[in-house]
């Protein structure tokens, strides 16, 4: 089980005429990150730095940083620990700088890459990845509307629906509620279900 963040997310500020673009991905590899990092310097090349820190794996043990011409120490690190004292996993972000032309000196520097990063994971969606049970669910259509309520009332993950004779819902719950799921759907549907376990891995669950 470990916190990352869902999809991308882009906030900017502005310290001493200086503007300060963080860009923050959920990423699943050391190449995931490299991309993401290359493309955020690629769009804005004409910055005067793109630093960037990253978490790609679930364990915090793969890790890197850059200050990417910044004063050794005032931009990549403090990014970095920002990362860590969140516990997010699986992650990178990229804080562009548009030199403004006042000195912001080696505390200043810190405070507004480590900042930049900390106002931006505030803002982004948090997820939880936790083992998940996915089944296939199979009921008649007298039965299908009260499945679905059901997989709503639950918080269970709908990934697919597809109408055939019956009706088939590829569901993935968190492993730890599979059996109390399980016995409430067949409760509810008087024991008209079939259901099939497909695979269990980390499902990345909002909070």
């Amino acid at each position: 089980m470990y916190l990352s963040i869902s999809g991308q997310t882009v906030t900017q500020k502005t310290i001493e005429k200086s503007r300060f673009i963080t860009t923050s991905r959920h990423v699943e590899s050391e190449e995931e990150a490299k991309d993401f990092i290359s493309e955020i310097s690629a769009k804005y090349r004409d910055a005067t730095h793109n630093c960037y820190a990253y978490v790609c794996d679930e364990t915090g043990n793969f890790l890197r940083f850059s200050d990417d011409g910044e004063p050794q120490g005032t931009a990549g690190m403090p990014m970095l620990e920002v990362l860590k004292t969140k516990k997010l996993f699986q992650i990178a972000a990229v804080v562009t700088r548009y030199f403004g032309g006042i000195k912001l000196g080696a505390g200043g520097l810190v405070r507004a890459y480590s900042g930049s990063v900390s106002e931006n994971l505030d803002t982004a969606q948090k997820v939880l990845y936790q083992m998940c049970s996915e089944s296939k669910y199979t009921v008649g259509y007298s039965g299908a509307e009260t499945a679905a309520r059901f997989f709503s009332e639950f918080g269970a993950e709908v990934k697919s629906v597809e109408y055939l004779n019956e009706v088939h819902f590829v569901i993935a719950v968190k492993k730890e509620n599979e059996y109390d799921f399980n016995s409430e759907l067949l409760n509810r549907l008087n024991g008209k279900v079939e259901v099939l376990k497909l695979k269990e891995y980390y499902y990345p669950f909002k909070i």
